[in-house]
């Protein structure tokens, strides 16, 4: 099991939450909102230090993962073809996070922003923490 910890007012990151739920049929991820206390204390749990980027953070066997690599690490494990897209993990890093950081700063102005955070859909409110 892994955690996907999102920024609840974005709504590219609602928007990846959205995505994923559907394609990951095995329910290897769960959510939360990043600052919410679920997320504290995975974070927590996972001896996270320091200031994390907002946006999409995931926590996957005690480790945590930003940025692109936390973005192709979810990939990998989603329905075909998705896990196609970690052949993108030969970019280097650099690269990568270049791309991601320059997305995540234009997010809010590209996509906006909600006043609340997402409610789960029907039958996937269980895949979120509390």
């Amino acid at each position: 099991m892994a955690v996907v910890l999102f920024d609840g007012v974005c709504n590219l990151c609602n928007g990846t939450v959205r995505f994923v739920m559907p394609r990951d049929p095995a329910g290897y991820f769960q959510f939360a909102s990043l600052g919410s206390d679920p997320a504290n204390r995975v974070l927590e749990a996972a001896h996270a230090e320091g200031s994390l980027p907002d946006g999409v953070v995931l926590v996957e066997d005690g480790r945590v993962f930003t940025r692109s690599d936390a973005a192709l690490r979810i990939v990998r494990r989603l329905a075909f073809p998705w896990p196609l897209l970690w052949g993108f993990v030969i970019v280097p890093r650099l690269i990568r996070d270049a791309l991601y950081d320059f997305v995540a700063r234009n997010r809010y102005r590209w996509f906006g922003t909600r006043d609340s955070c997402l409610l789960p859909s029907p039958g996937y409110a269980d895949r979120f923490l509390r």
